[in-house]
């Protein structure tokens, strides 16, 4: 049983992370990726707790209080690219693998427990990826205003 109160289905570096080793967070990912110099003076590292695939997370049901979702957002990369390193990469059949992931996300969350999901439109728009999902978010930044394309939208499992 998992005594951690939040999930990162996909943390890959976890940059977004104030605390990268913080003992509440039961960080996840398909990859793992040794400390590597990609630019002069610029590591990354990708070291879960779990590796494991978004689609078929390797929790019991509603356990968790808090799920971020943040899965690869490009499609066209390089596979050995340095994006494709960063932020991983959308393969094969993405668009399923993006639904089944937000549900698998939705079943480990205890009832009304909060999914945090985070999308950039480099190459897609939220318009094309929140159809995918089976739940309208709570609230969440649609500004796009000053090129920030990024988006944290949030969700309530119950809701």
């Amino acid at each position: 049983m998992n005594e951690k109160p939040i999930l990162d289905a996909c943390c890959g570096s976890k940059m977004f992370w104030f605390d990268k080793e913080n003992p509440n967070v039961e960080f996840c990912d398909i990859r793992t990726l040794d400390r590597n110099e990609y630019y002069p003076g610029r590591y990354i590292e990708i070291n879960p707790d779990t590796v494991c695939d978004f689609t078929n997370l390797p929790f019991a049901d509603n356990s968790f209080q808090l799920v971020v979702f943040d899965p690869p957002h490009l499609e066209y990369a390089g596979d050995t690219s340095i994006m494709a390193l960063k932020y991983g990469k959308l393969k094969g059949d993405w668009r399923s693998m993006l639904s089944d992931g937000f549900d698998e996300c939705m079943r480990v969350l205890k009832p009304n427990g909060v999914l945090v999901f985070k999308w950039s439109e480099i190459q897609f728009p939220l318009s094309q990826i929140l159809p995918l999902f089976s739940k309208e978010p709570l609230f969440g930044n649609r500004c796009r205003k000053r090129g920030n394309k990024t988006h944290w939208l949030c969700f309530m499992k119950g809701i």
